[in-house]
């Protein structure tokens, strides 16, 4: 029988014990989504080779990198794409458990729409010991999350699901950077697809950590490489979130989000760049909505202008 889903990853090294946790956790709650669902682990990042093995899931190595070694989301999709003729695809963070509705939703969007990307928030949840993926699993993570986990606010998205047809040119932006993933909802709604805000559908619970894997230690969206991913993506204005999402989904149905002021003022803000494929009259709208921040912008702009030459 044909597969359904394939779910892909670049995880971390498996040399921090914790990272390594939570790694193995994530892993092993997509394998309880059952034999509908085709998973990857890309990269040659410490330790993946033998946990993709142990795991008993697929291993594709030869991901290109940026000249920091970072693993490239534009040749990430090229594998799997080339490895799996799954009808939907999802790109998801190696840190993030899934439960069932993850596959449900899946099919449900995939039943009813040919272009579509479907986002979420997350539940952050701090998570220090391996899950037992008993019978009953899923009603402990909830028990969980009553006691201690938290909504993250409205920002990008742990995860993307779309079909295998969708995303065919992504720029050669750098894994878990910031920005790439606000592009993704950029890409979506400047295509005109249905882009699916689906938190209220989907739960999926992010395992915290700290930034010990990264350069220095510093947070992603103070790294080099996150400047580089927004020049990528177009500049600054691309950088959508799930407000600008276009679609809802509620107890599996696709529907129009709920009309908030704060929605349909983003929307007329962000209309040059959707509709009419024009950035420097998105500048100037952002003008108008942003006075403050669009002077301190050029300020800074003309700064760094300065000290170049």
């Amino acid at each position: 029988m044909a597969t359904t889903l394939a779910i892909f990853s670049a995880p971390k090294p498996f040399t921090n014990p914790h990272i390594n946790l939570i790694q193995r956790n994530a892993v092993n709650s997509w394998k309880q989504l059952g034999g509908d669902v085709e998973i990857y682990l890309i990269g040659e990042e410490d330790g993946l080779a033998a946990a993709a093995l142990e795991l008993e899931v697929r291993h594709l190595p030869q991901v290109k990198r940026n000249d920091l070694g970072t693993p490239l989301i534009s040749s990430m999709f090229e594998l799997v794409r080339e490895a799996s003729q799954c009808p939907v695809m999802a790109c998801i963070n190696t840190d993030i458990l899934l439960k069932k509705d993850f596959l449900e939703s899946a099919r449900k969007a995939a039943a009813g729409m040919d272009k579509f990307l479907l986002v979420g928030q997350r539940w952050d949840l701090d998570v220090n010991q391996p899950v037992d993926f008993n019978d009953r699993w899923e009603e402990w993570l909830e028990g969980q999350l009553k006691l201690s986990g938290k909504l993250h606010p409205l920002g990008g998205s742990d995860y993307f699901i779309f079909p295998h047809g969708c995303f065919m040119n992504i720029p050669d932006f750098a894994i878990g950077r910031a920005g790439w993933d606000n592009w993704m909802i950029y890409e979506g709604r400047r295509r005109g697809w249905a882009v699916v805000d689906a938190t209220e559908s989907i739960r999926i619970v992010h395992q915290s950590h700290d930034y010990s894997h990264l350069p220095n230690g510093e947070p992603h969206y103070r790294l080099p490489e996150t400047a580089e991913n927004v020049r990528l993506a177009g500049g600054a204005r691309t950088i959508f979130n799930l407000w600008d999402t276009n679609r809802r989904m509620l107890k599996g149905e696709i529907t129009t989000p709920e009309f908030v002021w704060k929605r349909f003022w983003r929307g007329i803000e962000v209309f040059p760049l959707v509709h009419l494929h024009s950035y420097p009259l998105a500048q100037i709208f952002y003008a108008i909505f942003h006075p403050m921040r669009a002077y301190w912008e050029a300020r800074n702009y003309l700064g760094k202008k300065l000290k170049r030459k």
